[in-house]
């Protein structure tokens, strides 16, 4: 098991009655104060070797991307008082004297970053450790547990391992959460799919509805893995990243994700959402990864009945909000930006409400440069099948072939491997080979060939022979998935009665041959 499962293992044992959702901020929280620690203590140690630094200096941190940390929290300031019940500080927001046990200990130590680092970290902690609800034994349990962390690692390596911990955190809080825990993280196979296929390089990235993330740490992931490691730091700075998020909670763990990898980025918050306030409206951007929330219903608002967005494909239903996803995400692209979209498989083929008419005219327009059709069980927050759309301002650019007139059908329905009862999960080689499928395609040297149920390149007027529906399984070879509209729960229901009736059939046999042996006995 690896560092990070057992981490995680180690800290949910100490959870108690305490619920996932809550917990999350917790255990992530302190995550992210033993991270910023680390990396100031790392640049402290730097400075006090430079003859003409100054390491009490806060400029000298901020300069180089570091957060300064005040006395009072720094981790070994905390570690040491992890038992504390009656400890005098001096409150970092009023300037008084007051006594705090550790939870009121770490709401300081909050306040005192958050001050310091008020231009990006203003609003993004969580400050409530110090709530009479919360256990303060396992709040010290906590602190001692993430101090081990980095026990026989330094400098870079402890601070990878903290990011890999937030990460790693995030997607066992998800699961915890089932469909909520969908709302705020992507699995890291699926994003890692979207980002490998687009390959964002340099250039602006962006993702309307970013959650805690996701997105952007595995877009500088990629950089890492497919750059010169002498010019890692270089390659990163290639790429700016932008993100709106509607909850501001989950808005919160996306600062502090991006915080503890050390990624500058972008994020704003509003209540209304990317629809509404769309805190990017006049920018353009070359990559767009999104996943958004599945068929939202009450997206729609008498203000946007002429917006700009809709000028290229139409007005999307008032009912479902996935075809103004999509409109929203091809606006915002490049003259040769790339989108990479999560939406349930209904958006390939609904007609309802004028869908399949604003799909129709984004395959004529050649909006639609890939489909892939994925497996089930891939999501926390939901059963429906899922699909991803890949859309591209313009298929003869971008240092590719000429594809227009054609798009590429990919049905991955049959890769991944179960993880655990309920999930699944691509491995590397399946990530590999759907990459390297739309790789081969759009390369000019060539080299891609058909692959009979897998995926096939197909021309627009064989896809408008169709319908203009857009299912890969249409197309490469394989049988639709016949989705008969019965829901998961009651399909169990019906599964769990079945199953009681040959039960009661079993013990019927057991009872009629019990009296069968009788009788030849006597």
């Amino acid at each position: 098991m690896s560092f990070e499962a057992d981490l995680f293992r180690a800290a949910d044992k100490l959870r108690g009655n305490l619920e996932a959702s809550e917990y999350k901020h917790v255990a992530l929280g302190l995550i992210f104060l033993k991270y910023i620690s680390e990396a100031f203590e790392a640049q402290r140690a730097k400075l006090e070797q430079e003859e003409f630094a100054d390491p009490e200096d806060p400029e000298e941190y901020l300069q180089d991307r570091v957060f300064w940390v005040p006395d009072i929290a720094r981790w070994s300031y905390l570690r040491d008082n992890a038992r504390v019940r009656d400890l005098e500080i001096i409150d970092p927001v009023t300037g008084s004297k007051k006594k705090v046990d550790i939870g009121g200990l770490i709401d300081a130590a909050m306040e005192a970053i958050e001050k310091a680092n008020s231009t990006t970290l203003k609003g993004v902690l969580p400050k409530d450790y110090g709530r009479p609800a919360l256990d303060k034994e396992m709040i010290g349990d906590l602190v001692e547990l993430f101090s081990d962390i980095t026990m026989h690692t330094e400098g870079e390596k402890s601070r990878d391992l903290l990011g890999r911990a937030y990460e790693y955190f995030l997607s066992g809080f998800a699961g915890a959460e089932g469909r909520r825990g969908g709302e705020f993280f992507t699995p890291r196979s699926v994003v890692r799919v979207m980002v490998e296929m687009l390959e964002p390089f340099r250039g602006r990235v962006y993702d309307p509805c970013c959650g805690s993330g996701g997105m952007f740490v595995q877009s500088e992931k990629f950089i890492e893995d497919h750059s010169d490691q002498r010019n890692v730091d270089e390659a990163k700075r290639q790429i700016s990243i932008y993100g709106q998020e509607r909850n501001h909670t989950t808005w919160r763990l996306c600062k502090m994700n991006l915080a503890v990898r050390g990624i500058d980025a972008d994020i704003r918050w509003n209540n209304e959402g990317s629809f509404i306030r769309d805190e990017f409206s006049n920018v353009k951007f070359d990559f767009v990864l999104a996943n958004p929330p599945f068929n939202v219903s009450d997206w729609w608002r008498e203000s946007l009945a002429e917006d700009i967005r809709w000028t290229a494909f139409g007005t999307p239903p008032q009912g479902n909000a996935n075809y103004a996803w999509l409109s929203h995400i091809y606006h915002h692209l490049a003259p040769r930006g790339t989108a990479s979209v999560v939406l349930a498989n209904g958006s390939m083929s609904s007609q309802q409400s004028g869908e399949g008419e604003i799909r129709r005219k984004m395959i004529e327009n050649d909006s639609v440069d890939c489909m892939v059709a994925l497996p089930g069980q891939l999501f926390y927050s939901t059963q429906i099948p899922a699909c991803l759309w890949f859309l591209a301002r313009d298929k003869s650019a971008n240092g590719h072939r000429d594809r227009r007139g054609e798009i590429l059908f990919i049905d991955a329905r049959k890769l991944g491997v179960m993880v655990d009862r309920t999930r699944r999960e691509f491995a590397p080689d399946d990530i590999a080979k759907i990459a390297k499928t739309y790789h081969s395609w759009r390369n000019k040297d060539g080299g891609y060939e058909d692959v009979p149920g897998f995926c096939r390149a197909a021309p627009k007027e064989e896809v408008a022979r169709h319908g203009y529906v857009l299912t890969p399984g249409r197309f490469v070879g394989a049988e639709d998935a016949v989705d008969d509209g019965v829901l998961f729960e009651e399909r169990v229901g019906t599964l769990r009665q079945a199953l009681a009736g040959q039960f009661e059939r079993s013990r019927d046999l057991e009872t009629q041959i019990t009296a069968s042996l009788s009788r030849l006995a006597e």
